[in-house]
């Protein structure tokens, strides 16, 4: 069924979060006729966009994924020139703690090596040189690390605000928020996408809902290996306003059956500059799907942070002030955080349905906006996404 003029787009992007937005905003630049869809209004705070700050870091134990950090940075430059807030607050990356451990985040050694390959400076450190520079205490002699200045905290509440606005005002985009995708269907090459706002078609679809993903691959017949966390962050009160930490990330061993790993920030002026932002690098309860999400941290991951806090970080006094939680999609295939592809071939004109998901991807926002561009309007990207595409077996037909 045609129709109207206006309900037709080149391109139909579902999901108005970070990344959704990022993709609006390069479709807009190459002029292409471009609608937003938001299932929840713009700017929530309920599904991979929720909080205000997040990590830009170089350091990954694999190569290709450094270098995506590395093809980010001039991205964040061009978004940079659009906004007077600063997006990256440049204090960079410390990793610490046991060089044995391989946790969701990598290993120490591995990083190492993988920054070396690619001729990324950083510094290496010992546990008594990370407690005097770095603010931390009661570390085991054994404990190494690295720290690598490019490292910053991201103003993520203004990245998005920047991209949402860039959208705004791009006379090739619309967005309408309050539109979850109700059904998908298809007409040809047309792709007919109903919304409680009304019907709207397409031959091109970029698929980037963040943690609900499969809420709308499945309106097309297929579905995809995750699992979900609610992940938890604390908020400590600063007792020495002199005192500044970089972004961090911490390598234990489990306790229990629980993971140990834990990440912090500085003081950053956009968000309580009075407290220091420490999480959990777990989650002790995984979700089966992203309606059992609670705006409720675990309490007993706030109580590990919490320990942590006090055992190991000076200048803070321990008692969680705020708290807040994040949904996140993780992947179940081992070594696959990202997954950038096109649609597995049983769905008709899967090579016009571009499919991002699961892991962690802020860091990479205006370039994954990019590269969806690309899939998208060509076909292809310019940059080497190989890893990522994980091709028909990750799906599955539903």
């Amino acid at each position: 069924m045609a129709q109207p003029a206006d309900h037709h787009f080149d391109v139909i992007v579902v999901g108005g979060g970070a990344i959704g937005l990022s993709t609006g905003y390069h479709l807009g630049k190459r002029k292409a006729k471009t609608l937003v869809l938001e299932q929840f209004n713009f700017k929530n705070q309920l599904g991979s966009s929720a909080g205000v700050s997040r990590q830009y870091r170089i350091p990954y134990p694999e190569e290709y994924m450094v270098q995506m950090a590395l093809d980010a940075q001039p991205y964040w430059e061009e978004l940079q020139t659009l906004t007077p807030k600063t997006l990256l607050d440049k204090v960079g990356t410390l990793w610490f703690g046991d060089p044995s451990v391989h946790s969701t985040e990598g290993n120490i050694a591995e990083a190492e090596q993988a920054l070396k390959a690619l001729n990324v400076p950083y510094t290496s450190l010992t546990a008594k040189e990370i407690e005097s520079q770095y603010h931390f205490r009661n570390l085991p002699d054994t404990y190494t690390g690295l720290f690598q200045a490019d490292g910053a905290s991201i103003d993520f509440r203004a990245t998005i605000e920047t991209l949402y606005q860039a959208c705004e005002r791009d006379p090739y985009t619309s967005l309408h928020e309050e539109s979850p995708v109700t059904g998908i269907e298809q007409d040809g090459k047309l792709f007919n996408v109903t919304t409680p706002k009304g019907v709207f078609s397409s031959e091109k679809l970029v698929l980037v809902p963040g943690p609900y993903i499969d809420s709308v691959i499945n309106l097309l017949g297929f579905t995809i290996e995750a699992t979900y966390w609610n992940m938890s962050s604390c908020y400590f009160k600063k007792t020495d306003p002199k005192i500044q930490y970089p972004t961090w990330f911490v390598f234990q061993n489990a306790i229990g059956s629980n993971g140990n790993q834990f990440y912090g920030f500085p003081g950053v002026v956009w968000d309580h500059p009075e407290y220091i932002r420490v999480a959990p690098d777990f989650v002790i309860d995984p979700l089966e799907s992203p309606e059992q999400r609670t705006l409720v941290p675990n309490p007993k991951e706030l109580a590990y942070t919490s320990e942590w806090v006090r055992e190991h970080m000076t200048g803070l006094d321990p008692t969680p002030y705020f708290t807040s939680t994040c949904l996140i999609a993780l992947s179940k295939i081992a070594n696959k955080e990202l997954l950038i592809d096109f649609a597995p071939p049983y769905v008709p004109n899967h090579h016009n349905i571009v499919v991002y998901a699961t892991g962690w991807a802020a860091k990479f926002t205006p370039f994954l906006g990019k590269i969806l561009t690309e899939l998208a309007l060509d076909g292809h990207s310019t940059f080497d996404i190989s890893p990522f595409k994980l091709g028909y077996n990750y799906f599955k037909a539903i």
